[in-house]
């Protein structure tokens, strides 16, 4: 009798066990529904915000860093429910993580800590990024008021979103202070000097698209007479070498090396001689050049993890929708970490994504990534640092 009851007893308290986590991992997956359905609530209010914001002209400092702080949080978000659907969808198939093998033989899995520690990374990430949207859009009905009161640029929809080639991703606050520079009146009463804009970032970085992108404003062509892009080590050894002088002038310099005082003294007397209103836009890795500008220098940095990742999902899938291919966006965020080391990252990025978007296969782009992985470890276990750092000091890249 003692044993039946026993037995009874076990079954009970066993049955019981499987019902609290049943009900637990209920509970759990209904929380986290909860949350991609409000991230995906917010980061449509956030892209419809970011995205306007974009048209118009905003000189007011102010509204930059709050487009600053939505946009960050809008990347943030975005990576954040690519997780989540990941992590869903991983849970209600029963898929493990995809792996691929280096070189060496050795497994390469995209998630290397345990499937526990992944989840609570995913619910913190998550958490995170929820947070931080709710923050960044709780102060936006000033931020809209205001945008309202701006004056609005001219918006080419064939241009700008059939052909990605001609649209200039991310840079919002740059794109702004750009434009604020070029349009607005930088010279006091009898000053006819020409006011001088260094724009300072690491190698292909983006300096020249971001100054072509101004200058293909409608507001900024009208503005000057000309636009001139030249080569500042040639233009030093002969600054008078037939420049057009007539009306405004824009100047684009580009500074391979550093350059003397007295060198851009020459130089800048030279072009006092322009129009009045006529600028000067200095581009180089340099920082040292900053010291030319009369105003605030312009300086430009790596995109952030998040943003870098959401640029390749976007062009690596193109028309397909992501969450068709569940496993493929789990890679590309692989792809986004490899890219961060990959010297020309944003010609890399164009470059690898029109490779990928040929073929939606999971073993594809698995073979893809191990043929990036041991690109980066050639150049590491050859130089001992990433060729991104290589490009950076001019040293060769395997």
């Amino acid at each position: 009798m003692e044993v039946v009851m026993s037995a009874v007893a076990g079954e009970l308290v066993s049955r019981f066990i499987s019902f609290l986590l049943n009900k637990y991992h209920s509970s759990r997956s209904h929380s986290e529904e909860k949350v991609m359905e409000r991230l995906q609530h917010l980061l449509m209010r956030v892209c419809t915000i970011v995205e306007e914001a974009d048209m118009p002209y905003i000189t007011n400092s102010g509204m930059m860093m709050q487009l600053k702080t939505l946009s960050e949080a809008m990347y943030q978000g975005y990576h954040a429910l690519d997780n989540l659907r990941y992590r869903a969808l991983q849970v209600t198939v029963g898929f493990e993580e995809v792996s691929i093998n280096d070189s060496s033989g050795s497994s390469l899995y995209l998630a290397k800590r345990s499937r526990s520690t992944n989840d609570k990374v995913t619910r913190l990430e998550s958490h995170g990024a929820l947070e931080s949207l709710e923050i960044a859009i709780v102060n936006m009905s000033e931020f809209i008021v205001l945008l309202g009161g701006c004056e609005r640029m001219s918006r080419r929809p064939y241009d700008v979103y059939l052909y990605t080639e001609n649209f200039m991703f991310g840079r919002h606050i740059e794109k702004q202070k750009l434009l604020s520079f070029l349009l607005q009146h930088n010279n006091s009463p009898g000053d006819d000097a020409p006011a001088v804009l260094p724009i300072i970032g690491g190698a292909a970085i983006g300096k020249k698209t971001l100054v072509a992108h101004a200058c293909g404003d409608e507001r900024v062509r009208s503005r000057f007479s000309s636009i001139l892009h030249l080569n500042g080590d040639n233009l030093l050894r002969r600054p008078d070498h037939g420049m057009t002088m007539e009306g405004r002038i824009l100047l684009v310099i580009e500074f391979s090396c550093d350059i003397g005082q007295d060198n851009w003294n020459r130089f800048y007397l030279f072009a006092i001689g322009m129009g009045r209103g006529s600028k000067i836009i200095i581009l180089s890795r340099l920082k040292t050049l900053a010291r030319f500008g009369s105003v605030k220098p312009i300086f430009l940095s790596a995109m952030s993890s998040d943003e870098l990742k959401y640029l390749f999902k976007t062009l690596a899938f193109g028309s397909v929708d992501p969450t068709e291919h569940p496993r493929l966006v789990k890679l590309a965020d692989e792809f986004g970490k490899l890219l961060h080391n990959v010297p020309d990252t944003l010609i890399a990025i164009n470059i690898l994504a029109d490779v990928l978007r040929m073929n939606l296969s999971v073993q594809y782009w698995l073979c893809i990534l191990d043929k990036g992985l041991r690109y980066i470890k050639r150049n590491l276990s050859t130089y001992g640092v990433q060729p991104s750092m290589l490009l950076e000091e001019d040293h060769p890249v395997d």
